[in-house]
C-alpha cells in the first residue's frame, strides 16, 4: 500500500501540476479526486508546454489515470484535451462522476453577472453542477454513456432549467433539448470505453502494492467548508476530500505533500491579507508568469503568509512540503508574514472570519535578497546561504520539512532535499 496525495496549500496555482508530473514517474496510477475544468495545470517538459484541465497530470508520463466520483466533468472540454494527445490514454472514469451540462455554464455566467458581489468564477458551470449533485438532480457519467437514460434525464431537467433561466435571468438556453442530447450522446459513445469503478480499482491497486498518486484542482483556502467563504470553490481540495472524492479510506494514505509557492497568488475575488500592489506586484507577476491556465486572468500577488500555512498544515496533515517558483524571487527584497494582530490580540493562524481578516494587521520578518543561476543548481547544497535561510525559516515555523524544491518551469528544474 502506498497512497500519496498532492495538495495545494494556498489559494491554488501553487504548481501542483508540475509536482504531480515530477512524482508520477515513480507512480503506477494518478487519480484526480475533485474539481472541474475551472482549474488548470501547466507542465513544461524540455520547453514544451502542456495545459490540462480535466486530465490528471500523470498522462504526460504515460501513466494510467483515473477521474474519480468527486470530479465534475465537462465532456466537451475532455474531448479537446484527449484530441491534443497523439498517444492513446489509459484512463478510467468513475460512473458516479457528475457531468457538466450546457445549462450549468449558462446559469454560472448569468448568476455571476447578476450578482452585486461577484465571486469571480470562471463561468465553466462548476458550481451549478455541484449544486445539482447536492440537489440530486445531476447527470452522471453512467447516464452519459446510456442513450436511453441520457435522453430521459435531459427531457426531465432541461425544461426546468430553461424556464428558470428565462424567468430569473432573462437568459434562455440557445440550444434545444434535442441538440444537447445529440451532442452529449455522441460524446457518451466516444467515452464509454473509459467506464470503470475508480474506488474499486484504487483499492485493488493498493492491495497489490502499487503506488497511487492523488491530485486535486484548487488550493486549501478555496475549500467549500474551510476556505475564505463565499470566495471558494464548490468542492473539497483539502486532504480529507481525497477519501470522499475517490472512495477510499483515509488510512490508505501514506504521504500528504503540500505544494507551497515561495510567495502567494490568488485568482478572483476574496480576502488576501498579504496582497501587494504597484511595481512589486507587477514584477513578481511578470517574472512568475502569473496568469490563469484556464482563463488567462492576471493573478493577484502577495507575500508568503505563515499563518495561512500553519492553518493549512492543520487542515491537511502535511508530511512534507514541495516548494515551487523559488527562482521568481531572485534579487527581490523579501518579507514573510509571521503573525496577525487583531485589536490587542496576536494570532499565529488564519482567522476563520472574513471580518477578522479585514481588521488584521500583518507582522512581517524581512530577509536578505538572494540570487542564483538555475542552471547551476544540481542539489540543495548548491543554493546560497540566503536561500537556505529562507527555506529553513519556513520549515521551522510550519514544523513541516521541505523535501522538494522547484526553481523553474521545466521538470528538470527540481531538486530533492
Amino acid at each position: 500500500m502506498s497512497g500519496t496525495v498532492v495538495i495545494g496549500s494556498q489559494f491554488g496555482d501553487e504548481g501542483k501540476g508540475k509536482i504531480t508530473d515530477f512524482l508520477a514517474e515513480a507512480a503506477d496510477i494518478v487519480v484526480r479526486y475533485q474539481g472541474g475544468n475551472n482549474a488548470g495545470h501547466t507542465i513544461v517538459i524540455n520547453e514544451k508546454t502542456f495545459k490540462l484541465n480535466n486530465l490528471p497530470s500523470g498522462v504526460i508520463q504515460g501513466k494510467k489515470v483515473m477521474i474519480a466520483a468527486g470530479v465534475v466533468l465537462d465532456p466537451r472540454n475532455l474531448e479537446k484535451e484527449i484530441n491534443a494527445f497523439e498517444q492513446e490514454i489509459d484512463m478510467i472514469i468513475d460512473p458516479r462522476t457528475h457531468i457538466i451540462m450546457p445549462w450549468h455554464c449558462v446559469l454560472d455566467s448569468a448568476m455571476e453577472e447578476a450578482s452585486k458581489n461577484s465571486i469571480g468564477t470562471t463561468k465553466r458551470g462548476i458550481g451549478p453542477c455541484y449544486a445539482d449533485k447536492a440537489l440530486r438532480k445531476g447527470i452522471r457519467f453512467e447516464d452519459l454513456i446510456n442513450e436511453n437514460r441520457l435522453k430521459e434525464k435531459i427531457n426531465e431537467i432541461f425544461p426546468e432549467k430553461n424556464r428558470a433561466l428565462e424567468l430569473v435571468y432573462s437568459t434562455p438556453m440557445n440550444m434545444t433539448a434535442e441538440e444537447i442530447f445529440n451532442q452529449y450522446n455522441e460524446l457518451g459513445k466516444k467515452f464509454s470505453k473509459y467506464l470503470g469503478d475508480v474506488s474499486f480499482e484504487i483499492s485493488n491497486a493498493l492491495d497489490d502494492g502499487e503506488k497511487v498518486l492523488f491530485e486535486g484542482a484548487q488550493g486549501t483556502f478555496l475549500d467549500n467548508d474551510f476556505g475564505t467563504y463565499p470566495f471558494v470553490t464548490s468542492s473539497h481540495p483539502i486532504s480529507g476530500g481525497v477519501a470522499t472524492g475517490a472512495g477510499i479510506s483515509i488510512n490508505r494514505i501514506e504521504k500528504i505533500i503540500g505544494v507551497i509557492k515561495a510567495y502567494t497568488t490568488r485568482v478572483g475575488e476574496g480576502p488576501f491579507p498579504t496582497e501587494l500592489q504597484g511595481n512589486m506586484a507587477e514584477l513578481i507577476r511578470k517574472q512568475g508568469n502569473e496568469y490563469g491556465t484556464t482563463t488567462g486572468r492576471p493573478r493577484r500577488v502577495g507575500l508568503l503568509d505563515l499563518p495561512m500555512m500553519r492553518t493549512s498544515v492543520r487542515f491537511n496533515g502535511f508530511t512534507e512540503w514541495a516548494l515551487t517558483k523559488l527562482d521568481v524571487l531572485r534579487k527581490i527584497p523579501l518579507s514573510i508574514a509571521t503573525s496577525y494582530k487583531i485589536g490587542n490580540k496576536k494570532i499565529q493562524f488564519f482567522p476563520y472570519s472574513s471580518d477578522s481578516l479585514e481588521k488584521a494587521e500583518i507582522e512581517y520578518k524581512d530577509f536578505k535578497p538572494f540570487d542564483f543561476e538555475p542552471e547551476n543548481i544540481v542539489s540543495y547544497d548548491d543554493f546560497p546561504k540566503e536561500v537556505k535561510n529562507y527555506l529553513e525559516f519556513i520549515e521551522k515555523e510550519t514544523k513541516v520539512p521541505i523535501k522538494i524544491i522547484s526553481f523553474g518551469p521545466d521538470r528538470k528544474d527540481t531538486v530533492l532535499k
